[in-house]
């Protein structure tokens, strides 16, 4: 008889009965070693980033100060660099490898992912790359989680929900939003409801949440005050303003992975040396276009308060947008959630302020355009609208957008389908599994047609078991048509001449499949 190791069904059976309330306290755990991570990360950006604004104002006319400044940027470049030859698991978000991870199609050895994300995360943000810190967060979570399943030796199933709480977690306390990570758990991570990850998720989230919450208090990330909900006989705006940010967010996609492509075609430039474009464009614009720089968060108290003239919007839009292809496309660690969702604010300031100054709408609803766009210009380019709009929710702290969020997040939604746009997360796993020789699907793969391919008499296959065929490799017997009756096929489905066969292929092989079927089936090819 063979035993069983902790690793097997038996070990995962066993204590089945007790799971549910193990994996809310280790979600507890988790939570609180998440939480304690991020605000340190955190605050360690917080500092960082006033260094900066401390040294861009010193900058001005001091061609000395301007020298040593981009010595610091080259150093800085350099170590991030290093970094992420030597770790590659910490490059860009962050968020498609644990995605990875929890398919089993990625390994992830959490100590060094987690020091070196954190290191790389602040060189890169601190020095005023356009990147976000949620990306980072969610995957230093994740890698807590990790940790905490390796030391206390926890079974695979167990360690996939802890992986989960740890990202779950680092969300919440990156942006004070912890209904947000257990959606984005659920809607993005793994794509469907499951009350386990619903529990061990939650219990991280609260935690990690009320960790930071300690240490930053109880407003949200951003100050909106008395917002006025748009009237309802008005919501055609925001309807075109759902399909504005649908199109823009499909552009944004499109850019990023092309970007991504530009870089990786430049076989002169190592790895090591790439994060030197973005952090020398840093250097300039710190000179020229010191608003675009960070995350971006100063940029969308500015367009709270309407400080943005409307060339400014457009300029600022510009060179963000820009900037956040050059420094993401780079593989810097850090994140697109925060840059996309300030290119969403700038969006909707600009689109209130064409309606304002052409059309005479009311300009107490600007504000109102910027929320909507941020949670539509998420949706279009992650797919996650039911993330998006809780994350705007709580991190405006005005829960009187829902209707209208969901509007323009339905929108948005649809828009980027029509267009083929692929959600920017599962595009860049797929990249990234193809780089590490684990590609599951290819562009050859996305187009389907079904063949109809008929049975002759005394042919290879008239009397044969489907099992027994010795069908094309790139097909697949999706049905069986009879006269007026179509069969489910299995293995021991027996073929006869007159029988219909309805065959799956891929699009562009159809010829060649179509032309390999009709000879096995007896069928003269031509």
């Amino acid at each position: 008889m063979q035993t069983c190791t902790k690793n097997d069904t038996y070990s995962t059976l066993s204590h089945f009965h007790s799971f549910r309330l193990k994996l809310m306290i280790e979600g507890i755990f988790v939570g609180i070693l998440s939480g304690l991570l991020i605000v340190l990360y955190r605050l360690t950006l917080e500092k960082t980033e006033e260094f900066r604004q401390h040294i861009i104002l010193n900058l001005n006319g001091n061609i000395k100060f301007i020298s040593i400044w981009f010595v610091v940027l080259i150093i800085a470049a350099y170590i991030v660099g290093t970094l992420v030859k030597n770790e590659p698991m910490i490059s860009g978000s962050g968020i498609p490898q644990v995605e990875g991870i929890l398919m089993r199609k990625l390994e992830m050895n959490w100590l060094p992912v987690v020091i070196k994300k954190f290191i790389g995360g602040v060189i890169s943000i601190g020095a005023g790359l356009s990147l976000g810190r949620e990306g980072p967060s969610i995957q230093l979570g994740a890698a807590v989680g990790q940790g905490v399943s390796r030391v206390f030796k926890r079974i695979k199933i167990e360690e996939k929900y802890l992986i989960t709480s740890g990202a779950s977690a680092g969300l919440a306390a990156a942006f004070n939003a912890p209904l947000a990570g257990v959606m984005f758990a659920l809607e993005e991570v793994h794509k469907h409801f499951s009350p386990l990850i619903l529990l061990s998720a939650m219990s991280a989230s609260l935690t990690a949440d009320f960790i930071s919450k300690n240490f930053f208090g109880l407003k949200p990330v951003f100050n909106f005050e008395n917002i006025t909900p748009i009237p309802l006989k008005s919501y055609g705006y925001i309807i075109l303003l759902g399909i504005i940010v649908g199109i823009f967010g499909v552009i944004y996609n499109y850019t990023l992975l092309k970007t991504q492509t530009i870089y990786r075609n430049q076989k002169w430039l190592p790895v090591k040396f790439r994060p030197m474009i973005p952090f020398l464009i840093a250097g300039i614009l710190a000179l020229t276009l010191p608003e675009v720089l960070g995350g971006g968060h100063p940029i969308i108290e500015s367009l709270i308060h309407g400080s943005f003239s409307m060339k400014m919007l457009l300029i600022v839009f510009l060179g963000k947008f820009i900037f956040s292809m050059i420094s993401y496309g780079s593989g810097a660690p850090g994140g697109i959630f925060f840059p996309l969702l300030v290119l969403g604010a700038l969006t909707g300031a600009i689109y209130g302020n064409v309606l304002v100054n052409f059309f005479g709408f009311n300009p107490e609803f600007i504000n109102n355009f910027i929320i909507l766009a941020m949670a539509g210009y998420f949706t279009a380019i992650v797919r996650a609208p039911i993330t998006g709009s809780i994350l705007i929710t709580e991190m405006t702290g005005s829960f009187s957008h829902l209707l209208p969020l969901s509007v323009i997040s339905i929108v948005a939604y649809l828009v980027a389908d029509l267009l083929k746009s692929e959600p920017i997360y599962e595009s860049l796993l797929d990249r990234l599994l193809k780089n590490n020789g684990k590609e599951e699907f290819t562009e050859e793969s996305k187009g389907k047609l079904i063949l109809e391919v008929p049975v002759c008499l005394d042919c290879e296959m008239d009397g044969k078991e489907i099992k027994d065929l010795d069908l094309p490799s790139d097909c697949l017997l999706v049905g069986v048509k009879r006269g007026e009756k179509e069969l489910i096929p299995n293995g021991s489905t027996t073929i006869h001449s007159g029988d219909y066969l309805l065959v799956l292929v891929n699009e562009n092989k159809a010829a060649l499949t179509n032309e390999e079927l009709l000879k096995i089936s007896g069928h003269p090819v031509i």
